[in-house]
């Protein structure tokens, strides 16, 4: 059975490696140095899933002072992201990191849990839903280029 542990410096690399997989427009240098960073900075957490072998999911917290959809009161801890491997989903696995999640925001004193999805990403929302989560709104996002 899968287990959940905090990152380390020693995991770092790993869920690293794990966020490019969901990220895939990130480098991996750039999060092996993001996950080094969060250690050191103390404004969120980081858990990893894995079985006895390799790491198979991960769970990143943020604390997040600004502005946040659906907040009743801030700070509130965040979900960055969530990422089970192929292999291991539709098995509870993410509700297990989504619960380890929970007991960190409890244990420091936070009232909500938040996160967000794309309109498009019908896997995650209903991933959301199964988890407790309330939808609180839907936003379109627009750049205009100033060249």
């Amino acid at each position: 059975m899968p287990f959940i542990e905090a990152l380390q410096p020693s995991t770092a690399a790993a869920v690293a490696q794990l966020a490019t997989q969901l990220w895939p427009d990130t480098e991996l240098v750039e999060m092996q140095t993001h996950y080094s960073d969060l250690l050191k900075q103390n404004q969120g957490t980081c858990f990893l899933l894995r079985t006895s072998s390799q790491f198979i999911g991960f769970i990143e917290l943020s604390i997040r002072n600004d502005y946040v959809e659906g907040a009743e009161e801030l700070p509130v801890a965040y979900i960055e992201g969530l990422y089970i491997d192929s292999d291991y989903r539709q098995k509870g696995l993410g509700q297990m990191l989504v619960t380890r999640a929970e007991q960190w925001a409890v244990q420091h004193g936070f009232k909500q849990l938040c996160s967000d999805v794309e309109m498009e990403n019908q896997l995650s929302i209903l991933f959301h839903e199964k988890a407790g989560f309330t939808e609180v709104a839907r936003i379109v996002c627009f750049v205009k280029n100033l060249d």
